[in-house]
C-alpha cells in the first residue's frame, strides 16, 4: 500500500494541506452528486444514511464519516407511493480527512438563509 501512496502522492503538486482539502472537497461532491435522487422512505432512510457512510469511508484519505438525512418530510404509515427522492436540502453530512500531518473536516448543511445545501470546510489542523 505505501507503494501506491507513494506513487498517488507523486502525481500532486502541493502540500499535504492542500492535498487534504481537495480530498474533502472530491468526498463532498461524491455524496451530492452520486446520491442525490435516491428514493427514500422511513422504511430505508437508516440504510441509506449507513450506506452513503460506508460508501465515502472507503475512499482514499477518510478517517470518519457522519451522514443524517432529515426526516421531517416522510410520511409516516404511507403506501408504495409514499417516498421521497432525497435533496440536497436533506443531507447532514461530516467528512473527517487525514493527509500526512493535516486533518480537515468538511461538513454539508442545507443553510436557510442562502437557501442552498452549502459544503465547507469546518475544521483544518
Amino acid at each position: 500500500m505505501e507503494d501506491r501512496d507513494a506513487m498517488a502522492s507523486s502525481r500532486f503538486s502541493c502540500t499535504d494541506r492542500e492535498r487534504a482539502l481537495f480530498e474533502a472537497g472530491i468526498k463532498m461532491g461524491t455524496i451530492y452528486h452520486q446520491f442525490v435522487g435516491t428514493p427514500v422512505n422511513l422504511d430505508t432512510v437508516d440504510s441509506l444514511e449507513e450506506g452513503i457512510a460506508r460508501a465515502i469511508s472507503v475512499q482514499p484519505y477518510v478517517v470518519a464519516v457522519q451522514i443524517s438525512i432529515d426526516r421531517s418530510s416522510f410520511v409516516k404509515d404511507g403506501d408504495r407511493y409514499s417516498y421521497k427522492s432525497l435533496t440536497g436540502e436533506m443531507i447532514d453530512a461530516v467528512v473527517s480527512i487525514a493527509v500526512g500531518d493535516t486533518r480537515v473536516t468538511a461538513e454539508m448543511r442545507y443553510d436557510e438563509t442562502l437557501r442552498y445545501p452549502l459544503m465547507y470546510i469546518s475544521d483544518i489542523c
